[in-house]
């Protein structure tokens, strides 16, 4: 197909639901490449003492552990051509607040998926995304209509 491209894909914030599986099953047959944070919270959040020793005050485990993760993260949104910021409804996510800064700043293109009880909350991040969704659906619908240019129906 002329002018067919690949998206990368950065899925990006809260990890205790399945949105990054809904969007990776509907967007399966899509030509995108999707990468994300690790996922098991135990592993990513003892992955610097795991790997760099045990600490004993708290504040230096999470600053092992945040800066391990980091690099992962920097390097799956440096690569992306989209990122994908997902805040939940019971958590606060503040590392995707982050993502979502590092993110404008490099001049990626950001979908926020939020629920509207978190507009104001997340004005300034909304602000920076170039689109706002409310279900992994439509990021799928965005995701579709920015490779094929069809829309949803």
């Amino acid at each position: 197909m002329e002018g067919a491209m690949t998206l990368n894909v950065y899925l990006s914030g809260e990890i205790h639901t399945d949105w990054r599986e809904q969007i990776v099953t509907g967007a399966a047959d899509l030509d995108v490449a999707f990468n994300s944070p690790v996922t098991d919270h135990g592993a990513s959040d003892d992955c610097g003492v795991a790997i760099l020793g045990a600490e004993e005050n708290k504040y230096w485990h999470d600053h092992k552990g945040a800066m391990v993760n980091a690099i992962r993260t920097r390097k799956g949104i440096e690569d992306a051509d989209v990122v994908v910021v997902r805040f939940g409804d019971k958590y606060k996510q503040w590392n995707a607040a982050f993502d979502a800064g590092y993110a404008a700043a490099l001049g990626k293109s950001i979908i926020v998926l939020s629920q509207p009880d978190h507009q104001h909350a997340l004005k300034e991040v909304h602000a920076a995304a170039l689109a706002v969704a409310e279900e992994p659906r439509q990021v799928v619908e965005i995701l579709t209509y920015v490779l094929t240019g069809k829309l949803p129906g």
